[in-house]
């Protein structure tokens, strides 16, 4: 079931700003990540999901609901997180939550009080006078305090310190668990990782790919770096391989290999005929596939057909 729906965005505001035909679903029960720099357009989306902008040209719904058409309901439905906070300076954080819980007709405080011990949050205090990383903790308990289904979260972990990241990814994971519906903008990569089961980048307001994290995280090429312990072993080595070579290094008596799941046990059996240093596998990461789209040599179709090359494709 498509829970958030995205069919052919458009907000073009000159100057090449804005988003151009941006279309991808969010289904039930999925965590969604939405990965760009800043303003490569992942806000300008979010504020068109939440119904706060008019499309120029596209359709947006969520459960069903067009967002521009019935943003109110939308709004009560679920819970969001902005990129950039802002507060209330007339009150305190006991005050603001108690004002949201008013908004939001909620008489059961189980979740708040859950939130405020997870993330070590004292509301004590005047909102003017809190810290960002406070005040980000703040937004995750009003955001979250009425348990919604679905979650829209921008940039939710700016401002937190590494501990506290850590711990709204932990989060992120228990309410995923429970089968709830998040969308996640980000530009960490560690968080979008750690948590998402497909992920779409987003470049100069286009998206230029989606997909699934398993098989990036599981991808069956394999790329190993292999040193010589002298020149000889390197050329003999160089003379008799029939494997893919990604790179050489002569200074160093150091290849690159590519080599595909399938094929490990093989690879390692040629290796042993030779002296060497060390093996060391080079892990293919999300920043890595992630850079392909933004390597300034590259155009975006370039990117898609370098790395992409024989991953499955959604």
């Amino acid at each position: 079931m498509q829970m958030i729906e995205v069919e052919h965005l458009t907000k073009d505001y000159g100057f090449e700003r804005g988003v151009f035909d941006v279309s991808f679903s969010v289904q039930k029960g999925e965590v969604f990540g939405f990965l760009g720099p800043n303003g490569a357009g992942k806000t300008t989306t979010i504020r068109h999901i939440m119904g706060f902008s008019k499309p120029q040209e596209g359709v947006i719904t969520v459960q069903g609901k067009e967002s521009w058409k019935y943003s109110a309901q939308i709004q009560k439905q679920l819970g969001y997180l902005p990129g950039e906070i802002a507060f209330p300076t007339n009150m305190t954080g006991n005050q603001f939550i108690e004002h949201m819980a008013s908004l939001r007709q909620l008489s059961d405080a189980h979740m708040t009080e859950y939130l405020l011990n997870k993330f070590d949050l004292n509301p004590n205090g005047d909102l003017k006078r809190m810290s960002l990383g406070m005040k980000r903790k703040l937004a995750i308990v009003t955001a979250f305090m009425h348990d919604p289904e679905i979650l829209v979260l921008d940039e939710p972990t700016s401002g937190l310190d590494p501990i506290m990241q850590e711990r709204f990814i932990e989060f992120i994971l228990e309410e995923k668990q429970r089968g709830k519906t998040i969308l996640l903008s980000s530009h960490i990569f560690s968080e979008v990782d750690a948590t998402c089961d497909r992920i779409s980048i987003i470049k100069d307001g286009t998206l230029v790919s989606t997909i699934v994290a398993d098989n990036l995280r599981h991808n069956e090429d394999k790329v190993f770096k292999v040193e010589f312990d002298s020149e000889a072993e390197y050329l003999k080595f160089l003379k008799n391989t029939k494997l893919e070579l990604n790179s050489k290094r002569p200074k160093q008596n150091q290849v690159k290999v590519m080599i595909k799941d399938e094929n490990i046990h093989q690879f390692f059996d040629e290796m042993s005929h030779y002296k060497l240093n060390f093996i060391s596998e080079i892990k293919f990461t999300l920043e890595d596939y992630f850079m392909n789209f933004y390597d300034k040599k590259k155009s975006v179709e370039e990117g898609k057909e370098g790395i992409l090359n024989g991953m499955h494709r959604y």
